[in-house]
């Protein structure tokens, strides 16, 4: 019923290989056979809302086990006063931050983590700027195999790595940047057999896409015009525009919307190569931006986030990290939704592509926000207005009040 296909030369491998990448270099994706799966939105409707709502579409065996923390189902926030001070028609903001350790990246560890026990595996890993190892270590501790994450040291909010600590994986600091560290996996996944699950790995991207499935059944199967992400190592943005797609040919809906990616502008490569009409990035060598999320100079899934963006007629754009803090705290003090940094790039990217033109007032919009504001508080104690600190009397506390 499916089987990994190569985006490149379209040669397949077997589900049962462990295999990252093609021979020929390229990336792999999962390519299920749509004809064989027979859903209807009103059979969809009669289950719970969570990712496996959506199991006909996720490529386990019927006997595998299933390894979940309950993820998906994540709200989806109708958003006028964000759209009404933006100037848009209509906006909603789907909170990824409410997935079990925080953050999307628990829907591709789900499906990864199951796949890895499918395959026989004992052990599993990971390079992350925080929120893939949090999210690995939890699924893995839940699936009682080994954990080893990879993080660039001094580079990771607090909030991630003492996740990673807290759920016991092996936690290892890099002197270097995610890059360096996303090699080193690399190379220790084949020296250890160790069963990597960064995004580059395809079944992982395959819960990812959940996220398509999801904002298409709470918008009454009417798709938006545009959906906005940020974008780090590109997986989510191909994964989603996938699940997208899936839906379309299997005429769940009649109808696809556009893919916008936002990066921050101290590492915003895939912006790069879209404006300047290439199909491929030229990496950043030392990314820097306060979104720690996105941090990435040379992500590994660019070839599938720019044939999203190209094949969905959309756009990419990056924003600084005034107009991310700007964007975090109008999410938060508008529909109480707190973020981390990277999180708001969406909303920040909205804000600029609406006053720039580039997206209609009229559409109806989309806009994903990653992961929990308490993943990254040092963000927010070093960018926000400390508290007031007075004696413990009323005419001091009045004195404020008034102020």
């Amino acid at each position: 019923m499916f089987e990994l296909r190569c985006i490149e030369c379209d040669a397949k491998y077997s589900s049962s290989e462990i295999i990252y990448r093609c021979h020929c270099g390229g990336l792999l994706e999962v390519n299920l056979d749509l004809d064989l799966i027979e859903v209807t939105r009103e059979k969809l409707r009669r289950r719970r809302f969570n990712l496996w709502r959506y199991r006909e579409f996720m490529p386990v065996s019927k006997h595998a086990k299933i390894i979940s923390l309950e993820e998906g189902g994540t709200p989806l926030y109708k958003a006028d006063r964000i759209s009404e001070r933006i100037g848009i028609k209509e906006l909603y903001v789907k909170n990824e931050g409410a997935n079990p350790t925080g953050s999307f990246k628990d829907r591709g560890m789900t499906m990864g983590v199951t796949k890895a026990l499918e395959l026989g595996v004992n052990a599993v890993g990971c390079a992350s700027t925080g929120n893939t190892s949090a999210s690995l270590a939890a699924y893995s501790a839940k699936a009682g195999i080994k954990c080893y994450v990879l993080l660039p040291s001094g580079k990771i909010a607090m909030g991630k790595l003492a996740q990673a600590i807290l759920h016991g994986a092996k936690v290892i600091g890099i002197r270097g940047n995610f890059d360096i560290a996303f090699k080193l996996i690399q190379q220790a996944s084949r020296a250890f057999n160790i069963y990597l699950l960064n995004s580059i790995n395809p079944w992982r991207l395959e819960g990812q896409k959940s996220e398509a499935y999801e904002i298409i059944d709470q918008l009454d199967f009417e798709p938006p015009d545009r959906v906005i992400l940020p974008v780090g190592n590109c997986g989510n943005i191909s994964a989603i525009w996938k699940g997208f797609k899936e839906f379309y040919e299997t005429e769940l809906i009649d109808e696809m919307p556009q893919m916008t990616g936002i990066q921050a502008e101290g590492a915003s490569p895939v912006v790069t190569a879209v404006k300047s009409g290439k199909d491929k990035i030229e990496p950043i060598e030392n990314p820097e931006t306060i979104a720690t999320a996105i941090r990435i100079g040379a992500p590994v899934n660019a070839s599938k986030a720019l044939k999203a963006i190209k094949e969905s007629s959309g756009t990419a754009e990056a924003v600084s990290d005034e107009e991310i803090i700007d964007a975090q705290k109008l999410l938060a003090r508008t529909i109480g939704v707190g973020v981390e940094p990277a999180s708001a790039s969406s909303i920040a990217g909205l804000k600029k592509l609406v006053e720039s033109g580039e997206i209609d007032k009229s559409e109806r919009v989309v806009c994903i926000t990653t992961g929990n504001a308490l993943k990254d508080p040092e963000a927010i104690l070093s960018h926000y207005k400390k508290p007031v600190e007075i004696e413990p009397s009323i005419e001091e506390l009045e004195r404020i009040i008034r102020r």
